[in-house]
């Protein structure tokens, strides 16, 4: 048991207790104005040492700079370099600015709290340097995604802290104000809309027409090689993935860590071919066949060819990857089954195809009723 002493300072009486921790170290805390305090203090860590919660008090001084690099450590080696990419910028503007040099037992849920709503209304402290570059004006409001991730950082640092026994909970858990995420609508191109597309796309019109017709992503897309070309079967086998991450080229394996094999449609047979002509098995079937510097940029670009080829086949603004939709419209449009558009897209679940692609099957509901009434007007006839 601890023991509670007084002692003499020039602001007047002090108390000071003196305990043992777990493991039979002798210690001590002072600056108690009332012996009532430190009794209540001596009380709690003879609890916390019964119930196993004791919290070595140098241990709870680390702080948020201590612990998330090797936090982000631990995600590089498991995460694809586009993720990493986007924690680790959330982490050097946004979470380390604020939070660095706070030890993790001074972190409150109420500064947490407060701290997810100025990064909401663009007033939390950041680096400016690095948030210009990276996200534009730094005083802007961030978007619920940038807010979200941030907030996801520090909470996950903050959990290694309660797994080292730092801190007893993690005061970033259960905040309440973070903003939600709103599902950009999707955009659907008809067949003959992809027909104007591709026209206009020129050189680039095989490149659309995969896009809408077999959902593959870009990284997907100009990750293929002559070598996964099945003309026998129409069959494209997606292996790969590449992203590009700053000014550098990651390849990996597709976006749900599985390869799978993907149809496309009779009327690509010849234009696959030549794109395939002279060049050799693991040449890559788009641009120049060599390494990724050749080939086709993304469409982010205001003038870039897809934005071009937008604007001539007089279509709304739109990007590559809004043609994964139109590939999954199309699909469903002509009779495919959920399960089949779920391997053709790739998704994780049939699940996720029904969550993203909801929208699509609003026809259904009227067919429900339709054939419900049918059978209740069949079954009273009888």
């Amino acid at each position: 048991m601890g023991t509670v002493e007084a002692y003499e300072t020039a602001r007047g009486k002090r108390y000071r207790v003196r305990y043992r921790t777990p493991d039979h170290r002798q210690t001590d805390k002072r600056g108690f104005r009332t012996k009532r305090e430190a009794d209540l203090f001596l009380a709690t860590i003879e609890v916390s040492k019964a119930t196993g919660e004791y919290i070595e008090p140098s241990r709870a001084r680390t702080t948020i700079a201590e612990l998330g690099p090797g936090w982000l450590e631990s995600k590089r080696s498991r995460l694809k370099p586009s993720s990493y990419r986007a924690i680790e910028d959330a982490w050097r503007v946004y979470v380390m600015p604020r939070w660095g040099a706070t030890p993790v037992s001074a972190i409150t849920h109420s500064d947490v709290r407060t701290w997810v709503s100025q990064l909401a209304a663009g007033t939390a402290k950041t680096n400016r340097r690095d948030s210009v570059r990276t996200r534009g004006q730094a005083d802007r409001k961030k978007s619920a995604t940038v807010v979200i991730r941030a907030h996801g950082v520090l909470a996950s640092v903050l959990d290694i802290a309660v797994k080292d026994r730092r801190i007893s909970y993690n005061p970033a858990r259960g905040v309440d104000n973070l903003p939600r995420k709103h599902r950009k609508a999707h955009q659907y191109l008809s067949h003959e809309e992809v027909e104007r597309l591709a026209v206009a796309a020129g050189e680039f019109s095989t490149l659309v027409y995969l896009a809408a017709y077999t959902g593959l992503r870009w990284g997907e897309l100009t990750a293929l090689r002559v070598r996964d070309v099945d003309a026998l079967r129409r069959r494209l086998a997606v292996n790969e993935n590449a992203v590009r991450v700053g000014s550098e080229i990651h390849v990996g394996s597709p976006k749900t860590h599985e390869v799978r094999s993907v149809p496309y449609p009779e009327f690509l047979e010849l234009p696959i071919a030549k794109l395939c002509e002279g060049k050799a098995r693991d040449g890559l079937l788009f641009g120049d066949g060599q390494e990724y510097l050749g080939r086709p940029r993304s469409s982010g670009a205001s003038r870039s060819w897809f934005m071009t080829a937008l604007d001539a086949a007089g279509l709304d603004r739109m990007t590559v990857h809004d043609l994964r939709h139109t590939a999954a419209s199309l699909a469903i449009s002509s009779g495919a089954n959920v399960k089949a558009v779920q391997r053709m897209l790739g998704h994780a679940s049939a699940a996720m195809t029904l969550d993203v692609y909801a929208d699509l099957f609003d026809d259904d509901l009227d067919t429900v009723s339709a054939s419900l009434n049918e059978a209740r007007t069949v079954a009273i006839a009888r």
